[in-house]
């Protein structure tokens, strides 16, 4: 089964990737990156951020790119988000946008457009796009939409992002993990794109309260 999603991940790659280039030449495999990429997000350390999260992101993306202004852009970007991830450490999202600057110029894209999706992936450092900056919007509220899901699939992405933080203490986790939700319900709204506003704002936001009651000692 999971060879199956990565096959289905590969193609949409594939498909991603041809229509974002600026030329035909490429100095790899196209799916040399594919698979490098899919290596990552198999690592043995993630429990949430894993291939599922990043299928689940695409998914997102695609209800919602008729929001963006370059949606085989944010895609992309969607692949380089957390291709660099080890729980421990706060430069993740630098070295993923790093990483993607290096192999989108191998990759055929113009400078243009590896600048753009460098810049997503840093973005999602803080999920704070700017107003009018559509390809961020979308972006952002395609990876925070988990926050919105079904009670039982959001206690499980709880659980795993628990599980990505086995080393630390519990009571430093409940500490830590609270303030985070506490900023993000402290946020005039969550989610910029239309859809997000209307189908995610109030189940993300009843979630997180949820999450923040179970979380006090």
């Amino acid at each position: 089964m999971a060879d199956d999603k990565n096959d289905e991940l590969r193609g949409r790659w594939l498909t991603t990737l041809l229509r974002a280039r600026d030329t035909d030449e490429c100095v790899y495999d196209p799916y040399k990156y594919a698979d490098n990429l899919l290596a990552r997000w198999s690592e043995p350390q993630r429990r949430y951020h894993t291939t599922a999260h990043l299928s689940a992101v695409l998914d997102h993306i695609d209800v919602l790119e008729e929001h963006a202004d370059d949606p085989e852009l944010v895609r992309l970007a969607a692949w380089f988000h957390d291709a660099v991830y080890l729980p421990e450490r706060s430069t993740n999202e630098e070295r993923s946008a790093r990483l993607a600057e290096r192999a989108l110029v191998e990759a055929g894209l113009s400078e243009r457009s590896v600048a753009e999706v460098a810049r997503l992936v840093r973005l999602t450092v803080s999920h704070d796009p700017a107003d009018g900056d559509l390809n961020g919007e979308t972006l952002c509220d395609a990876d925070l939409a988990i926050l919105a899901a079904a009670p039982d699939a959001y206690a499980a992405y709880a659980a795993a992002v628990r599980e990505e933080y086995a080393f630390v203490p519990d009571d430093a986790f409940r500490e830590g993990r609270a303030a985070v939700l506490r900023q993000l319900l402290a946020l005039p709204r969550l989610f910029r794109t239309p859809h997000g506003a209307k189908e995610w704002e109030g189940p993300a936001r009843a979630n997180l309260a949820t999450e923040i009651d179970l979380l006090s000692p």
